[in-house]
């Protein structure tokens, strides 16, 4: 016993040190990142053996220093304090471009070019040519792809969850999870509707929102909100606040989602009974929250369960993952998070990870808190999503008393 309270000491602090240089590293990412996005391409697909006539080298290599230039000042002026939507789409797009051209850059011009080199494919100027043309060629599919995936209305991403705990009279409860809706400077209000038509269609006994609905305040963005206000579910709607929330004005988006006929679940919960069976529906505000400043707003999951029967399964929305270690410590039976996007863009998968236990799908922690990390159903921020699908999740929870089928 003792040795396995040791272990997960030694865990907990290892983790505690890996998110702490993630932190350090994070102070100085906006200062580095720029720089490394535009210039580190231009140099490989510009000056590294290709000998293109002056022109070329001149005129591309303006261009990726307007992009150097541009890009930071117009993520400044869209997300700053002037909140300025033409230059936060511009910023974005530009993030989300460098970004493709940056991964693909490095991967291509070392793989492809080494490939090339053992093949005994031309010489190194036509290497080096062959390698740009595919770079550009690559982004360009990808850029264009990717944005048709972060506009279209999510597919619906359907799957049975078991819960030992689940009575037989709560089999085959249907519930729609939509989160990171991040309604923002492009304006997708027709987008949203279409998204709550979907919704409609699955017939849910319960809708949750697990936050992140929009960059801006509630009342800058009520008419890409409003569609919201459709959704029908047989029990409930419920939403918990987001880290995004508390970029803007979180209690406004609480009033807001209250007047559309959503549940606010603000560390408390609502109990859904049926066939002499019940669950505990409960929700905790963002981890965020707390840093916030706004008065009564932190996640506190004890305050959550108040006056629950330990009895009964819970289900708790959770905008971020790594609450799950205190919904496990706490009995938690369903953890319901997005936050992750999925990555959005890869290989930003891999930077979600170091932050976050999951990037998305269904994991097990503990011996019987299970998580499921939704991909988001909108995007943040670059108007893409590479290798990052959105969905609308569907999960029927699964009683292990549930009679047989015929």
């Amino acid at each position: 016993m003792t040795d396995t309270s040791e272990t997960r000491s030694a865990d907990s602090a290892a983790h505690a040190t890996q998110q702490s240089r993630l932190h350090r590293l994070m102070r100085y990412l906006p200062m580095i990142a720029p720089v490394l996005l535009w210039t580190v391409p231009c140099w490989l697909l510009l000056h590294t053996g290709q000998h293109w006539p002056l022109p070329v080298t001149l005129a591309g290599t303006a261009l990726f220093a307007l992009g150097l230039i541009g890009m930071p000042l117009a993520m400044v002026r869209g997300h700053g304090r002037r909140q300025q939507d033409w230059a936060a789409i511009i910023g974005d797009t530009l993030l989300g471009t460098s970004w493709v051209l940056f991964t693909w850059s490095v991967l291509l011009g070392v793989f492809l070019r080494l490939a090339l080199t053992v093949a005994g494919v031309g010489d190194g100027q036509g290497r080096a040519r062959i390698v740009t043309w595919a770079v550009l060629g690559a982004a360009t599919v990808l850029l264009t792809w990717g944005y048709a995936e972060a506009r279209r209305v999510p597919r619906v991403r359907r799957l049975d969850v078991h819960l030992p705990r689940l009575g037989a009279g709560l089999d085959g409860t249907r519930v729609v999870l939509i989160t990171d809706t991040h309604y923002g400077p492009l304006d997708r209000a027709r987008w949203s509707a279409r998204v709550c038509e979907t919704v409609n269609t699955l017939k849910a006994d319960l809708v949750c929102h697990t936050g992140d609905i929009a960059d801006g305040t509630a009342e800058r963005r009520r008419a890409q909100a409003a569609p919201l206000g459709t959704v029908r579910a047989t029990r409930a709607r419920v939403y918990v606040t987001g880290n995004h929330e508390y970029y803007g004005e979180a209690q406004g988006w609480v009033d807001l989602m209250d007047e559309l006929g959503w549940e606010p679940l603000r560390n408390r919960h609502l109990l859904l009974e049926r066939g002499g069976d019940t669950l505990v529906v409960a929700g905790v505000d963002d981890v965020t929250a707390e840093s916030s400043g706004l008065a009564g707003h932190a996640a506190d999951l004890a305050a959550a369960l108040h006056g629950t029967d330990p009895g009964h399964p819970v289900l708790l929305l959770a905008h971020q993952p790594k609450f799950i270690d205190r919904a496990a410590a706490g009995g938690v039976d369903l953890q319901l998070s997005g936050h992750t996007h999925g990555g959005q863009i890869w290989p930003f998968h891999h930077l979600v990870r170091v932050d976050q236990p999951a990037l998305a799908g269904l994991s097990r922690h503990g011996t019987r808190t299970l998580l499921y990390t939704s991909r988001g159903t909108g995007f943040w921020g670059p108007p893409f999503r590479v290798f990052a699908p959105s969905e609308i999740t569907l999960l029927v929870l699964r009683s292990p008393q549930r009679p047989p089928t015929p």
